[in-house]
């Protein structure tokens, strides 16, 4: 984890605006300011919000008990953050966002492949925020739910267009309501129910198992492609132990708080628990007062992870623009008509995907692993076995230039890694043929991930590119 050879020096950050006004360009040693700590901060308060509750309770949804459902998401929670927060670290070395840097991998052109999918997961993330919340901000409103997703939606717009600084201002203060919110959740929950018999009721079965385990860990790796987005302004100098630290406590101890509350909501409920998620979380804190800043808190909290799928959509798609246009940058009203425009499609879908919601969150998150362990695979490989953190930061806007249009060894290997999962996907939409040697789940994931680290780096004599000795800064 040793920071590349990078010759420069290193300045005072300027003074502190709200509004950022970069976007995928890198982001110069002089404006670079913050703490490690802030990533922790970012990743515990957005994941203590409704989507994560209602992620872990769709472990007992779906058959499991408390116990081992409980274990099963810690698990995962470990594995898949260990993977994200070692992409964090790729954030205040490279001083750009995660994606732009596929095109080491992929080439300038090629790694529109994997920015395209990275496009589709936030929108389809965001959509999923956005019923939830919406139907928070409804009641808390008492309004219509399709009314409360747009009121929603033009939040989301604006933070998204205030940028980087905002978003963690938002990551503190949500730290502190969750902490509050859930505080309170847990102890009414605790009071007013028998929860030891619940704990007694343990009935392990390696079909429920695996898929706790798939559930969090897609949960954490699904903010592989943006998670150094919300690092890459640190200081280049912070040591990678500290950022890997940060981000890894924030993410599982938020995302476990919240799925543990889940779990013991749904068991608690029963068949009540689907179709009515948001209510009945609310109603565990008693009515009146105390529901409405449940509700309140609730929305606070979508905010957050709601507005980065929104930066990160308008992220990748000024990726994507700017690779085939040759430019480093865009200005101010392209920004705005990008993430006006993803954050359209991701309300619009929300609208009309309602009733299915949970069925169709949970197969969203199973099938988004086969598309991004690859690419996670190889990003970490190329940075710490092959290039170790050296990269041309020039060059990735340069087609004619060292990482070229196409890699087609790159390409291939994710195409590849894509096929050898192919056999292990458990899902809706594809049902692999080896999935029954699993108790039908689905474990692609690991397969595909460990497969594709091999294949890359075993096989990177195949890749006739150059590599950089040393880091070039533009």
């Amino acid at each position: 984890m040793s920071s590349p050879s990078i010759h420069t020096q290193t300045t005072n950050a300027p003074g502190v605006s709200l509004r950022e006004f970069r976007s995928i360009d890198y982001i110069p040693h002089t404006e670079r300011h913050g703490h490690p700590f802030s990533q922790f901060t970012l990743w515990f308060g957005g994941n203590l919000q409704i989507t994560a509750i209602v992620t872990g309770a769709l472990t007992v949804v779906l058959g499991g008990d408390v116990v081992w459902s409980l274990v099963g998401l810690l698990t995962g929670q470990i594995l898949g953050a260990a993977v994200m927060a070692l992409h964090a670290i790729q954030g205040p070395r490279f001083g750009m966002p995660q994606m732009i840097i596929s095109r080491v991998q992929f080439g300038v052109y090629g790694a529109v492949i994997p920015l395209v999918l990275a496009c589709l997961m936030y929108i389809g993330f965001s959509a999923s925020g956005t019923v939830l919340a919406g139907q928070a901000m409804a009641q808390l409103l008492h309004v219509g739910n399709s009314t409360g997703m747009m009121l929603f939606s033009a939040i989301i717009i604006v933070v998204a267009i205030l940028g980087y600084r905002v978003i963690h201002k938002l990551g503190k203060l949500a730290s502190v309501m969750g902490i509050l919110a859930f505080a309170w959740l847990f102890v009414t929950l605790l009071l007013s129910n028998d929860v030891a018999t619940l704990l007694h009721n343990r009935h392990f079965t390696l079909s429920s198992f695996l898929l706790a385990v798939s559930l969090s860990a897609s949960w954490q790796l699904a903010f592989c492609p943006y998670v150094s987005d919300y690092s890459r302004y640190l200081p280049h100098t912070v040591s990678a132990r500290s950022v890997f630290s940060a981000a890894f406590c924030g993410t599982v101890l938020g995302t476990q708080a919240s799925m543990t509350l889940g779990v013991f909501a749904a068991a608690i409920a029963g068949s009540a628990f689907s179709g009515n998620e948001v209510s009945y979380i609310v109603g565990l804190g008693n009515s009146g007062a105390m529901a409405m800043v449940i509700y309140f808190a609730i929305c606070f909290g979508k905010i957050t992870f709601t507005t980065m799928n929104a930066y990160g959509s308008f992220m990748s798609l000024t990726t994507i623009v700017c690779g085939f246009r040759k430019t480093t940058a865009i200005g101010q009203r392209t920004r705005t008509l990008f993430v006006v425009t993803m954050v359209g499609l991701s309300c619009a879908i929300a609208l009309l995907s309602e009733p299915d919601f949970l069925k169709s969150f949970t197969h969203f998150l199973l099938l988004l692993l086969a598309c991004f362990i690859p690419w996670s695979a190889m990003s970490l490989t190329d940075y710490y076995l092959i290039s170790r953190g050296k990269v041309d930061i020039p060059a990735l806007s340069a087609p004619h230039g060292r990482y070229g249009r196409w890699n087609g060894y790159g390409i291939a290997v994710y195409l590849l890694g894509l096929a050898i999962q192919v056999p292990f996907v458990a899902n809706a939409f594809w049902q692999g043929g080896l999935t029954w040697l699993f108790g039908g789940n689905d474990i692609s994931w690991i397969i595909g991930w460990f497969f594709t680290a091999i294949l890359y780096y075993s096989l990177r004599r195949f890749d006739r590119r150059r590599l950089p000795e040393q880091t070039r800064l533009p």
